[in-house]
């Protein structure tokens, strides 16, 4: 997934300098995540001594089995830095102080099991319970509605399907299906475009009402999903462009870092 990014390999000389500051920027890396299988690093300085002036041609991270705020399991999440101006200081002392912000190209990969997960964390649940949309609580006597049993299936070209239900106070679980293209909109907000319902398998007496919930669940979706609420710590991601590949998804885009974890 990452070879295309690879613009360099580790020097065979591996200068202590070099060496000395990739593991301090890891240990850094590490406390961005709840949890972590594997993150590495590699620190690009030709020649070394420039990191007498601390300067740095570039930090690359390739990192797998990321966990963010405890609930949001990325796959694979790979970043690479321009020219990172630091603090030698700080750097012996074992932290990552940078002495101006950075841009990093970067890439993010969730599978379709860990979105399904996601549905079921606090920050998510919040968007999905009490909704209180007058599209909705026009058909529910004006109580709130509470969207359940979310299920997304990733397809090619973008494309997504959805399920879910609903309770209804004379009516439980009403299905509701959806396909819709996965887009970006603004850098920052994940929106299901072109949100059609789907009535395979739905029985001809409540169509007509699921279709209705659906379009109602998908505005839901639409205002849920801002990159803004999943930012790391001292790191703004913003995403370029998105595409489906099997049962993932990839998001291609920058990163901003302003600092380190605890270094602001």
């Amino acid at each position: 997934m990452f070879g295309g990014f690879t613009g360099f390999q580790p020097n065979a000389a591996n200068d202590f300098g070099e060496r000395m500051i990739n593991s301090v920027v890891t240990q850094s890396l590490r406390h961005m995540f709840s949890r972590s299988d594997s993150i590495d690093v590699a620190v690009r300085c030709s020649p070394p001594s420039k990191l007498l002036q601390g300067t740095v041609d570039s930090f690359r991270m390739e990192g797998r089995g990321l966990v963010i705020r405890n609930e949001f399991e990325t796959e694979e999440m790979m970043f690479e830095t321009d020219a990172v101006a630091i603090d030698v200081g700080a750097a012996i002392g074992g932290k990552i102080r940078l002495r101006q912000p950075t841009q990093a190209i970067a890439q993010v990969v969730l599978t379709e099991d860990a979105i399904n997960r996601a549905f079921g964390a606090e920050l998510v649940r919040q968007h999905l319970e009490g909704v209180n949309d007058e599209a909705l609580t026009n058909l529910s006597g004006g109580e709130p509605l509470t969207f359940r049993d979310i299920h997304i299936t990733l397809q090619p070209d973008q494309q997504v399907t959805i399920a879910a239900k609903t309770d209804l106070p004379n009516k439980k679980d009403v299905p509701i299906q959806l396909t819709a293209t996965i887009t970006v909109e603004k850098r920052r907000r994940i929106i299901f475009a072109n949100a059609e319902f789907l009535a395979d398998g739905i029985p001809d007496t409540i169509k007509s009402l699921s279709a209705v919930l659906t379009q109602g669940f998908a505005t839901v979706l639409n205002r849920m999903v801002d990159l803004e609420r999943f930012n790391l710590d001292g790191v703004l991601l913003r995403v370029n462009r998105l595409e489906t590949k099997g049962n993932q998804l990839v998001f291609s885009g920058y990163a901003q870092i302003d600092h380190f974890p605890g270094m602001a």
